[in-house]
């Protein structure tokens, strides 16, 4: 395909990977970044070689760009894909997709009326490991799956991020930094979702930022920083989910998926790594054998570990979404980390914070497609 132009919007710490992976996916070229910050934005345009570095109000109105790349913080994603759509561009956004599903109905109705496309993070189901979970589930390895489980326990970021304030702000908390990964996931794997139940809490009033210049400064907290879910599927299955910012350590971590005929287990996706969230070992095992199987086997030739896991997205490959929408546009479909997936897992998270605020079930509302499988011949870089 031709190279897809982009403009990226929000040069904070989430860009470097964007900008190194964009350098060498097939078919992607960021020419221009900018922010609020423009020393920022200046200094992230010449450590990766990018072309310029202008205000985002230039990037959005350059006619020689067909994309942004809306890095910016969760409140202002709405406000930036509104005006690159109206500027006749599609627009790829890092999580959350929008902080309420009014602004997420108005992105998406205006890029059907432009005649435009809408992609979103997270993009991790299109690494080797989930690949791999949908190809063993595509097989029937376990048969019909029945349940599916995710365990998250983090003590939140401030012991590495300078600036956490916008976790513990209105629009953050553990449910919609973490949930989107795992949703999404689930979504990929099973399907879209019915029906969600949920109990959240603010264990501590305020918390200590623990690194950098802000050491020791104390910061509101005003969303639940522990939150438990319980999710029906269409198809019938029943979830559950635990997100948190209160854990210190657990021997939990993982996702799991039960079948009626077996078990397939992801240990320790650890939402700190993206690497471990794009690839790492698939488990799985079955009523006719005593042991786990792993799935890429460590000792397995590498090119049959790219074969099983998928064209060999192992690695944080953050971007990828991006670079799949490319091609969508050039093909005249829909992306796989759409925009119709993104709102649909927001209001599976609308309506858990719901739940658990009014202590009821709540249904959802909107469905999606359940993403293909990437195909094997799916361009992966330079």
């Amino acid at each position: 395909m031709n190279s897809f132009r982009v403009g990226l919007i929000g040069t904070g710490r989430i860009s470097d990977v964007y900008l190194r992976n964009c350098a060498v996916f097939d078919g992607l070229e960021i020419v221009a970044c900018g922010s609020l910050n423009m020393d920022e934005s200046r200094a992230k345009a010449a450590e990766f070689d990018v072309p310029c570095a202008k205000e985002p109000a230039a990037i959005i109105a350059d006619p020689e760009i067909d994309a942004i790349l809306n890095l910016t913080i969760p409140a202002a994603h709405a406000d930036i894909s509104v005006a690159a759509l109206e500027a006749g561009k599609h627009v790829y956004s890092e999580k959350p997709f929008v902080t309420d599903l009014a602004n997420g109905r108005r992105v998406l109705e205006l890029a059907r009326d432009k005649g435009l496309t809408v992609g979103n993070a997270p993009d991790t189901f299109l690494g080797g490991r989930w690949q791999t979970v949908r190809k063993l589930l595509d097989k029937g390895v376990i048969g019909a799956p029945t349940g599916v489980a995710a365990f998250v326990p983090t003590h939140g970021v401030e012991r590495h991020h300078p600036n956490p304030d916008f976790y513990y702000a209105k629009g953050g908390g553990p449910l919609l930094d973490l949930g989107p990964y795992y949703l999404t996931a689930m979504v990929f794997l099973l399907g879209p979702i019915r029906e969600v139940a949920a109990m959240g809490k603010k264990t501590f009033a305020e918390r200590m930022i623990e690194n950098g210049p802000r050491n020791g400064e104390m910061m509101p907290v005003e969303e639940d920083t522990h939150s438990l879910n319980l999710i029906a599927f269409e198809n019938g299955v029943l979830g559950e989910m635990m997100v948190s910012f209160d854990v210190w350590e657990s021997e939990t971590p993982r996702f799991e998926i039960y079948g009626e005929d077996g078990t397939i287990c992801i240990p320790d996706p650890d939402p700190g790594d993206g690497a471990n969230i794009f690839q790492g070992p698939v488990w799985y095992r079955t009523r006719a054998e005593a042991r786990w199987t792993e799935r890429p086997r460590p000792d397995a030739p590498a090119e049959w570990c790219v074969a099983e896991n998928t064209h060999g997205f192992n690695y944080d490959a953050r971007g990828v979404g991006l670079l799949e929408m490319a091609d969508a546009v050039a093909n005249g479909r829909s992306p796989r980390a759409s925009g119709a997936l993104a709102y649909h897992v927001t209001e599976a998270m609308e309506a858990m914070l719901t739940s658990a605020r009014e202590a009821r079930f709540v249904d959802v509302a909107s469905t999606c497609a359940r993403p293909e499988l990437l195909p094997e011949t799916f361009p992966k870089d330079r």
